[in-house]
């Protein structure tokens, strides 16, 4: 099938909080995609600089995107099921406020899974900051609920998933590892997720998102615990061997 014929709708999930700054360029990578069955669907997170009124301006010449806004500050993962609530797509994908997409990605991905009969895949992904760009990530060639307990080797910017299998789901409604949180919800419906092995996407790594590591680690043990429900021995181990793949990530 020619993947310009396609009528498979995707919906492009996107939440913004005091975006001003980066917001118009992720849009316009989506703006660029050679495939251009999508819609944009953006829930701004109570922002109080000008990121509403930019999409408010980009929104007036497009029909395809959509923005709601939030009545109170809840948190990405909450402003994300907002948009998966309002998504019409057979595919949810996903994009930051503050990270891009190279023309092709959705094109690729997508006639990757149809070709496949993947229902849940990811990508490789660029590094970059405003100095300029950084190491490439290329994760494992796919994956499974237990090997993802170990350390997240998915990008929420190169995912998608197809709700035709899999139906909708949505983030646990916590402050971090939200994306984790839904990538091992859906493995409990699918047996593995499936990387397509090309740089798709490009993640800020300066847009004030860096996080202490030891908050960092902190967190991912009450994941474990409270969000996982593993037991404290199988925790432990579980934390342990995340906390080494991490270590080994910074070293690179």
């Amino acid at each position: 099938m020619s993947i310009y014929n396609s009528s498979e709708l995707v919906s492009v999930i996107m939440p913004s909080y005091n975006s001003a700054e980066t917001i118009e360029a992720s849009i316009n990578s989506v703006l660029k995609q050679s495939y251009s069955n999508w819609e944009l669907i953006i829930t701004d997170d109570l922002s109080i600089d000008n990121t509403v009124n930019i999409v408010r301006e980009i929104a007036k010449v497009d029909h395809r995107i959509k923005l709601y806004t939030s009545l109170e500050n809840g948190g990405a993962g909450k402003a994300r099921n907002n948009c998966i609530s309002k998504a019409n797509g057979r595919f949810i994908a996903f994009l930051d406020a503050d990270d891009l997409w190279l023309p092709k990605k959705l094109e690729k991905q997508i006639t990757f899974m149809l070709e496949k009969n993947y229902y849940f895949t990811y990508t490789a992904y660029q590094k970059f900051s405003s100095k300029g760009i950084a190491g490439v990530i290329s994760p494992v060639q796919e994956i499974n609920y237990n090997k993802l307990l170990f350390s997240n080797e998915i990008g929420c910017l190169t995912v998608i998933y197809d709700t035709s299998e899999i139906g909708k789901k949505y983030m646990p409604l916590i402050r971090k590892r939200q994306d984790m949180g839904l990538w091992l919800e859906i493995l409990k419906s699918v047996n593995k997720a499936y990387c397509l092995d090309e740089v798709l996407a490009m993640y800020r790594t300066d847009s004030g998102m860096t996080q202490n590591k030891l908050k960092v680690l902190s967190y991912q043990w009450e994941f474990y615990r409270k969000i996982v429900g593993l037991s404290f021995f199988r925790s432990s181990i579980t934390f342990f061997v995340y906390a080494c793949k991490g270590y080994m990530k910074s070293r690179k």
